[in-house]
Parts: structure tokens; sequence; C-alpha cells
């Protein structure tokens, strides 16, 4: 059972809803965000999905596609962040996930990209650009290592697809909330309780809801059906309003995800 796997049976034994906050990796330096990692996996959360930084973040708001700008600027690179997670893997018990676009793996080479991130310690993959039918070597590579390769589904996802995608993901299934790109809303889609009801009555995969939930609120919200939720655009505006004292930010981003993670217990 993958590392993944674990903790949401786990969960499920508690009757706990799973929260995973994403940070883009080396917003604004990787020093800040090992700080920031190990700080909100000891506020509460239950797996955390690590942002690869990368220049055309097509599924991105403005928050995330910012904080990769920075990242960058910064001289955060693939290697740099894999090392990180060999750094912090040790010191963190919950899932590591990275998430990032299909250029970040395929300049590493599929193969060579699965044996680094295994051996650093990394639990998941999302690629929000590579579907299962061009994604069979990668997700096999993968697997192969015991890396989760985690796939993505949407409002507009169709029945059959939605199938498809439940059985072919490992760890859990990430359901898009709205049609769009990443970043913090006032509201969710009145739709999209039934859309996940109708995920989980044909599979027993964990699904967890990303894409605008931002309070603790729409976090407790989606928790009544679904079994976690992804909060990424709205943490990192948490960290960028602390300004630019290190631990300012490593303590806002700790004080959210103990907000977020309380009504899902």
């Amino acid at each position: 059972m993958s590392r993944i796997a674990a903790r949401f049976a786990a969960l499920r034994e508690r009757e706990e809803k799973a929260l995973i906050p994403f940070v883009t990796a080396g917003d604004p330096d990787l020093d800040t965000t090992e700080d920031v990692l190990i700080a909100i996996a000891n506020a509460g959360a239950d797996a955390i999905e690590i942002g690869i930084p990368f220049s055309d973040p097509m599924a991105e708001g403005p928050t995330i596609q910012r904080a990769s700008e920075r990242a960058l600027q910064s001289g955060t690179t693939l290697r740099r962040i894999l090392e990180l997670v060999g750094r912090v893997r040790d010191r963190i018990e919950v899932p590591l996930i990275l998430m990032g676009y299909a250029n970040n793996v395929l300049v590493a080479g599929e193969a060579q990209f699965a044996k680094m991130a295994a051996a650093r310690g990394v639990d998941g993959l999302i690629t929000v650009d590579i579907p299962p039918e061009e994604g069979a070597t990668l997700f096999d590579a993968l697997r192969d290592q015991g890396v989760d390769p985690i796939l993505l589904a949407a409002p507009t996802t169709q029945p059959k697809r939605l199938a498809m995608l439940a059985k072919e993901t490992r760890g859990f299934l990430y359901f898009v909330a709205l049609t769009g790109v990443t970043g913090a809303r006032q509201g969710l889609s009145s739709s999209l309780e039934a859309e996940v009801r109708s995920v989980r009555s044909s599979s027993d995969v964990p699904v967890c809801v990303g894409f605008g939930v931002s309070t603790p609120e729409q976090a407790a919200a989606v928790a009544g059906f679904a079994d976690g939720v992804v909060v990424g655009s709205a943490l990192i505006d948490r960290m960028q309003a602390a300004g630019d004292d290190r631990q300012a930010k490593v303590d806002a981003a700790a004080r959210f995800v103990e907000e977020l993670k309380a009504p899902l217990r």
C-alpha cells in the first residue's frame, strides 16, 4: 500500500477528510519552502502538493503564475526540488506529491524522472497536461517505482471517461471544482456535489476537490461529499500578505492550514 493510500485509509478510520495544501517550490526561495513544508505538515496537512514552477502554467490563475515566476527567478529547478524532498522526507510523515507540467518531466526523461522521484521519497505526481492516453509510459514508470500517478477529472468529463480515470488513477482522483484556472473563489459550483457523488458512487477511489477552495467554510462544505480538499492559491495569498520575513510567511501558512483542517476532523 502506498503512503497516499495508507493515509486515506487512516483518515477513513478516524472519519476525517483530507486537507492537501499546495505550495510552489522555491517561492520565494527553497529555504523558505523547506520551512513551510515542515510547518504545514505539523499543522495538520494530510498530504502536501509541491508545485514545480513552470514558465507557462496554463492551468494556473494569477496567484500561482506569480509564485512560479518568483520561484524561477530564484533559481528553482526540478533537480533542486527533488533534493529538497530528500532533505525533508525523514521529517515529514505525510505524503509528498509533485504537481507540474509535461515539460518538467519530459526534459528529465520519463523513466529517469520516476527513478529520481522515488529515490528522493516522492509519493505521487500530478501532471496537468498529460492525459492517460498520452501518459501511459510515464504512468507505468511511476507505478514501477512505487510513485502514484494522480489523474484529474473536471465538471465537463463524461461518465464513461470518469469511470476510466477513476480506474487508472492511484492514490486519489483530483476533481477540478470548476472550468477555468486555479484561484480563490467566493463560491463553489452548485453542481459540484452531484458531480463528485457520481464519481464516488461508481468507484472506491478517494476523490479530492481542488481549484477554488479558499476558506475553512468552503473546505467544510466540500468535505461533506468528497474525501478531501486541495487549497493552493489562498495559502499562497496568505503567505504573500505576511510580507518578506521568512518566519512570518511560515507562521501564516501554518495558521491557515490549522484553520482549514479544523472543520475536516
